[in-house]
């Protein structure tokens, strides 16, 4: 059966918390082990020389006289002074009748035990002729214990503001490194529900803000991606329809046409079907944004392949086509699909919305090549919208729409630009960088 994991507030709450206290416990319990005996230790000295005094000033005859015993002044009133013999029976003073602590002085030792909840000590009293007899001296047990359980209290109090203290701390430590990852999970949340626009907020953990700025790239190449997709199927009906419309009627001509070489118009429709397949190719290619190694573009045998494809539709069209170019032209890297596929888009503009010859040549620019497309017709009124993206060509009732948008975004996954150098007559200028790759 599968466990629910602990959060990770909770865990850095109980790890932090759950040291403090070990280290509360492993110093505690030894200092009050050792505060305990230091209060002992420290009443057991001030008796012993409180009884080291007494003894000084008992009579060597106090065993057989039993003589008023002399106290010194400065004595706390909570002791018991007592005089005893060296078998521990009481003589003189205060005390109970027989003391086994007195007793044990008999070997010219002090001694200290815990009689009768009193702590007591024990002192012989030396003369020329040996020990004579014994001074106990006690003092109430409680009197330590009680200063004892107040240390101790103390020692509690200072343990638990520690804790709170470590709590406190525990959970602004767990906060700050829980919300970042809460904040990472809701923003990928965001991202799965289909919100490209997730921003993630810097926490200063550079662990999560790194993923956070990963989750962010994420997001805006996945809007990329899925906008292409959306787009993708609007560029290839666009760019399809005139090469697939020209396919279809060249074999209807040749079936309908008397006399007509069927080899010939399948040949055709072959070579029309192969541009249709590097069509589909440049557009896929675009809407998965995949870099192929770009080669070295031979301008001159690409003019040539545009007055091959479109000599013949716009000679049908009562147009004509111009082909100029300079003889030596700097070098270029781009996709030759992919030109084409914009010089088609601007040639089919052209012959849609133009009017006149069309023009089409190629200058040095000095840092790359331009290819330039015009025709003679009245232009275009409003150059502001032309290459922005719109749901049908119909759209403004301007005739433009998709084939600019998708020639624009082309031309810059090539790493040149698409603008339109003059409205009227129209000429549009495509910009391709020169150099390495």
């Amino acid at each position: 059966m599968n466990q629910q994991a602990t959060p990770l507030r909770r865990q850095v709450l109980t790890a932090i918390v759950g040291v403090a206290a070990l280290a509360v416990v492993l110093f505690a319990i030894p200092l009050a082990v050792a505060v305990q005996r230091l209060y002992r230790e420290e009443a057991i000295t001030t008796l012993e020389r409180d009884a080291t005094r007494i003894a000084a000033v008992v009579p060597d005859t106090i065993a057989t006289d039993r003589t008023p015993l002399r106290i010194p002044r400065g004595l706390s009133s909570r002791l018991t002074v007592g005089i005893y013999g060296l078998g521990g029976d009481h003589i003189v003073g205060a005390g109970p009748a027989w003391s086994d602590v007195a007793m044990r002085a008999q070997d010219g030792r002090s001694h200290e035990a815990v009689e009768r909840g009193r702590l007591a000590v024990s002192t012989p009293v030396p003369s020329d002729q040996g020990l004579v007899a014994v001074v106990r001296l006690s003092t109430p047990y409680n009197k330590i214990s009680d200063r004892t359980q107040r240390t101790w209290l103390l020692m509690t109090a200072l343990a638990l503001i520690v804790l709170f203290l470590a709590t406190v701390f525990a959970r602004r430590q767990a906060a700050r490194l829980a919300g970042p990852l809460e904040r990472l999970t809701a923003a990928a949340q965001a991202l799965g529900g289909g919100d490209f626009s997730i921003r993630a907020r810097r926490s200063g953990v550079p662990e999560a803000d790194a993923a956070g700025l990963a989750l962010e790239a994420t997001a805006r190449r996945l809007g990329d991606v899925l906008e292409r997709e959306r787009a993708f199927s609007a560029d290839v009906s666009h760019q399809l329809r005139t090469p697939l419309t020209g396919m279809l009627l060249g074999l209807e001509s040749a079936l309908t046409r008397p006399g007509a070489d069927p080899e010939v118009a399948i040949r055709t429709a072959l070579k029309r079907g192969e541009h249709l397949q590097d069509i589909i190719d440049d557009l896929l290619r675009l809407a998965r944004d995949s870099r192929p190694r770009r080669e070295v573009l031979d301008l001159s045998a690409l003019l040539t392949d545009v007055r091959a494809q479109w000599q013949g539709p716009l000679t049908a069209a009562g147009r004509s086509l111009i082909i100029a170019g300079q003889e030596r032209l700097p070098e270029v890297r781009a996709a030759p699909g992919a030109i084409r596929q914009i010089l088609d888009v601007l040639i089919d503009n052209a012959m849609r919305h133009g009017q006149g010859r069309i023009t089409v040549g190629a200058v040095d620019v000095g840092t790359g090549a331009a290819i330039e497309v015009g025709d003679e017709g009245p232009g275009v009124s409003d150059s502001d919208d032309l290459f922005i993206r719109r749901a049908s060509a119909s759209a403004n009732g301007s005739g433009h729409g998709i084939g600019l948008a998708l020639a624009r975004s082309l031309a810059e996954a090539e790493g040149g630009r698409l603008v339109l150098r003059r409205p009227a007559p129209p000429v549009f200028t495509l910009l391709l960088p020169g150099g390495e790759p």
